[in-house]
C-alpha cells in the first residue's frame, strides 16, 4: 500500500477530526498533533485551516469523479449522463443506485465530510449552505435534468421532473442518514433501496401505458 505523504496525512487527519468534533472546534495545532508534527511544519503544506478544508473538498470531488468514471458516467454533467440513462435497463439502474449508495456510505472522504456538515450546519451558516447545496440543490438539479431526458425519450411519464427527482432522491438520502447513524441497518437499507428504485420505475415508466 502506498504510504501517504505528509500533505495527504494532514488532509486525512483533519477530516477525521472535523467529522468527530466539528470544523469550528478543531485548531491547526490539534491537526498537527494528530499527524505527529509541529504546527509550523504544517504551515509548510497548508496556509490555514481554511486551506486544508478547501483541499479536502477538492480531493473529495476528485474521488467522486473517479468513481463515477468507473460506472461509465460523468456524475456531475446531467446533460451528458442523461443520454446514457436513456439506454440502460431497469436492472442496470438498480445496480448503479446500489453502487453509488455504497460509495457515499463507505468512501472515507464522502462519509466523514457528510458527518461533519451534518454536525456543523446548525451553528455554522456557511457549512449549512454547503450541506444544502451538496445534498439537496445539486442532487435535485442533476436528477431533474436526468428525468427530463427520460421523459423526452418517452421512457418516463411526462410529469413534473423536479417533483419526480424529489420523489426518487428523498428516500435514498433518508436511507443514507439511517446508515450513518446505525451502520447495522445497511443490509436492510440496500434491500429497501432496490425495492424503491424498482417501484419508482414501475409507477413512472411508460412501459405499462
Amino acid at each position: 500500500m502506498k504510504q501517504l505523504s505528509t500533505k495527504e496525512r494532514i488532509r486525512t487527519e483533519a477530516l477525521h477530526l472535523f467529522a468527530q468534533y466539528g470544523y469550528d472546534a478543531i485548531s491547526v495545532a490539534q491537526i498537527a498533533k494528530a499527524v505527529g508534527i509541529q504546527a509550523p511544519s504544517l504551515y509548510k503544506h497548508y496556509a490555514s485551516k481554511e486551506d486544508i478544508f478547501l483541499a479536502i473538498i477538492k480531493e473529495m470531488e476528485k474521488r467522486y469523479a473517479q468513481h463515477a468514471a468507473g460506472m461509465q458516467i460523468n456524475g456531475s454533467d446531467a446533460e451528458e449522463d442523461g443520454k446514457l440513462y436513456t439506454r440502460i435497463t431497469d436492472d442496470q439502474l438498480v445496480d448503479m443506485g446500489v453502487h453509488m449508495f455504497s460509495y457515499f456510505l463507505h468512501d472515507a472522504y464522502e462519509s466523514s465530510f457528510r458527518k461533519m456538515l451534518n454536525m456543523e450546519r446548525y451553528h455554522n451558516q456557511r457549512l449549512a449552505e454547503l450541506f444544502q447545496k451538496q445534498y439537496f440543490d445539486d442532487a435535485i438539479a442533476y436528477q431533474t435534468v436526468i428525468f427530463q431526458h427520460l421523459m423526452k425519450a418517452s421512457i418516463l411519464k411526462p410529469l413534473d421532473p423536479q417533483i419526480m427527482a424529489l420523489q426518487f432522491y428523498s428516500p435514498i438520502f433518508l436511507l443514507l442518514q439511517l446508515c450513518d447513524s446505525n451502520p447495522q441497518y445497511e443490509p436492510m437499507a440496500v434491500e429497501l433501496l432496490q425495492q424503491h428504485i424498482r417501484q419508482f420505475l414501475k409507477l413512472n415508466s411508460t412501459k405499462g401505458d
